[in-house]
């Protein structure tokens, strides 16, 4: 068959699954993007970056690093004048970046260095180092993690040693595991970083601050005299995470002006003396709230686009089941294909409104702290550390499973799912390193249980503990399967697991020779109870947010089985703990399951109707596994004779290492004797 030749006429292959839906797509696409209006500014975003022939990323996982490299820079630069010839505000210009959809230097100046700046600098810093970042006069990064230590900040060994005689601070890494590694941006493209190294000052550590470094010469970008920087290498995965410039950066003595202290929670005065700033701390929790809503909201949208390809090449794919001249059975149609990849796509939709509930919880934060109210603060911490930690997990996971849903064909890079995984995966480990942040909400829960018997209330999403008597004693009144289409009946069988699990580590670890003893050796177990939590406000911010009118034909109604879907699919698959904690019984168990199975029947008719509400365009989901017309086997088809292999019909190398072995030509072996 000749080259590129395509098998049959294009046409739509989902066409009659988007007949079967029961309820207005537009309408669902609204409530996914959060109102008309953020829906129409999507819609326009990523029509531009999909009509640019310059944005095109069909090609990435075929380039060398360098190339691979340069071309991210092109598409840099050509985004940024993009965004200066549209004259975009800001809200579009993160858009447009978000669907260009390509990891690049621009992600850690906008998502890092500018908040950085903003959070920690002086009002006088700000007015100096801002404008010149805004309009990328300098490019920031944020370099805080080093090669010996990243989750643990108290660790790390880079100093910055201040010397009154000359009004500076000296910047030195006094050792290899001092150097910074892993800042994106900084190993070919940051002009500057935000540094974080010990303060030293009269012959005393302060611990750790930071401060902004020039790294690179304006002029001709050379680094600095006494800094040593690089590109740490290849990373996971085609393409991927490999756009990014992860950078490794030494000192040898930089001295750099006092001023670049960032100074708005600490100072060192001309003559050397530390002083902390009237501002409070705590006011670096709104920052911390906004960034961790950002990741939970980027899990909704990647576990989007791996469940829209999943779902409609699984009602592509035909697989056995032909009798008497009929069609074979569409995967999609087999329940151990639904069990697997429908609790994933109400997963999706769950993690969209917990980022929406998120947004209000930043709000909640700021106005606590701009009332000088820290009361809520540690809570705030501890759930959106969480809420970091839950919903990254289970997406990079979702990711792959997705993949393996798919096939075979899910293992080609031209499915876009092994890349999405590339480029997803390292949000389990940046910001926060999950099991981490787990032990972290574990040990705020341990504390709560402690302080109910003292009469002190529990605050936000963990209120229930407040009746924690009543869910260690109270089981679950399921008695037939619509039971557990009642709100109620979730909502109590996720705070008696939670509240169980989390008093069940309390006790163990009263009995323990110290509590640090105790957690430590009860931590997998601790994980576990902080996931449960975590998990009960998912489920919680699910229920609350349908608790009101949605509009559309149906929308209501088939979000309310995503939620019972979700909320049942997490009982299926921690059985073990609704067991272990004496809630549920056997018979209550089945109830469940039998509804679970209701509820995959439910959703199957409206399956694509409820990816296509995500949105996406082809050229944002860069799969041809996951086209909106489903026409895949034409394409990949032809996405086959694009790869450089495929250039010549004898391969390179033919004459030196085939023709050799095939015309019995290698040599005749050397005698053994």
């Amino acid at each position: 068959m000749e080259q590129g030749r395509l098998l049959s006429e294009s046409v739509d292959f989902l066409a009659d699954e988007r007949q079967k839906a029961e309820f207005d797509v537009y309408s669902m696409k609204v409530v996914w993007a959060g109102g008309k209006d953020n829906l129409q500014l999507s819609e326009r975003m990523a029509q531009i970056v999909a009509n640019d022939p310059a944005l095109r990323k069909d090609d990435r996982v075929r380039l060398s690093r360098p190339e691979l490299f340069k071309a991210t820079l092109r598409k840099a630069a050509h985004t940024w004048k993009l965004i200066h010839d549209l004259s975009l505000t800001e809200q579009e210009a993160t858009r447009l970046r978000d669907f260009v959809d390509e990891t690049c230097y621009a992600d850690l100046h906008w998502g890092m260095f500018v908040p950085a700046l903003k959070g920690q600098a002086t009002e006088e810093q700000q007015s100096k180092w801002l404008p010149l970042a805004y309009k990328l006069a300098i490019i920031g990064c944020y370099a805080q993690t080093e090669l010996g230590h990243g989750s643990n900040v108290k660790g790390l060994e880079t100093k910055a040693t201040f010397d009154p005689y000359t009004d500076e601070f000296i910047m030195h890494t006094p050792t290899q595991t001092a150097t910074k590694w892993w800042p994106g941006g900084l190993g070919k493209v940051a002009t500057h970083a935000i540094v974080y190294a010990r303060l030293i000052t009269d012959n005393h550590d302060y611990g750790v601050h930071a401060f902004i470094v020039q790294i690179r010469s304006l002029e001709d970008h050379q680094p600095l005299p006494g800094i040593t920087v690089a590109d740490i290498g290849v990373k996971f995965g085609n393409g991927g995470y490999n756009t990014m410039d992860n950078g490794l950066l030494q000192f040898d003595h930089v001295w750099i002006p006092r001023e670049n202290m960032l100074m708005r929670l600490a100072k060192v005065t001309r003559d050397g003396k530390y002083v902390q700033s009237d501002v409070p701390r705590q006011l670096g929790y709104g920052a911390m709230v906004f960034v961790r809503r950002s990741i939970v909201l980027d899990a909704s949208v990647f576990l989007s686009r791996a469940v829209t390809i999943a779902v409609r090449y699984s009602a592509v794919r035909r697989q056995f089941g032909a009798q008497d001249g009929n069609s074979e059975i569409q995967v999609l149609d087999y329940k151990t294909q639904q069990i697997r990849i429908f609790p994933l796509l109400a997963t999706a939709y769950a993690y969209r409104f917990l980022g929406e509930w998120m947004a209000w919880l930043y709000a909640d934060v700021i106005a606590h702290l701009e009332a000088k109210d820290y009361s809520t603060l540690q809570e705030a911490h501890a759930c959106t550390a969480g809420l970091k930690a839950l919903t990254t997990s289970v997406t990079a996971d979702g990711i792959e499973e997705c993949r393996k849903l798919c096939g075979g064909h899910g293992y080609l890079c031209s499915s876009g799912l092994p890349e999405l995984y590339a480029c997803y995966v390292p949000a389990c480990t940046y910001e926060g390193d999950n099991t981490i942040l787990l032990l972290q909400v574990a040990r705020y829960l341990i504390k709560t249980i402690s302080q109910v018997g003292s009469g002190k209330q529990p605050l936000g999403t963990a209120a229930y503990l407040a009746n924690l008597d009543q869910l260690m004693t109270e089981n679950c009144i399921v008695t037939k399967g619509e039971d557990w289409l009642n709100p109620i009946a979730i909502l109590k069988s996720f705070q008696a697991r939670s509240a169980r699990l989390c008093a069940d580590c309390a006790n163990q670890i009263a009995k323990a020779s110290s509590p640090e003893a105790g957690f430590s050796e009860l931590s997998a177990e601790l994980v576990g109870a902080a996931r449960a939590h975590c998990e009960l406000v998912v489920v919680s911010k699910f229920i609350e947010s349908l608790d009101k009118n949605i509009p559309g034909r149906g929308v209501k109604q088939q979000l309310q089985n995503l939620c019972h879907l979700y909320a049942l699919s997490l009982i299926n698959t921690y059985l073990g703990d609704f067991l272990l904690i004496g809630y549920l019984s056997r018979k209550q168990i089945a109830l469940a399951k039998n509804q679970l199975q209701i509820l995959l029947c439910q959703v199957r008719p409206n399956a694509v109707a409820l990816v296509d509400a995500f949105n996406h365009t082809d050229h944002y989901l860069g799969s041809i596994l996951g086209r909106y017309d489903g026409d895949v086997y034409n394409h990949l088809y032809k996405e086959a004779w694009k790869d450089p292999l495929n250039a010549s019909v004898v391969p390179d190398g033919y004459d030196e290492y085939i023709r050799p072995i095939l015309k019995q030509q290698l040599g005749k072996p050397r005698s053994r004797i």
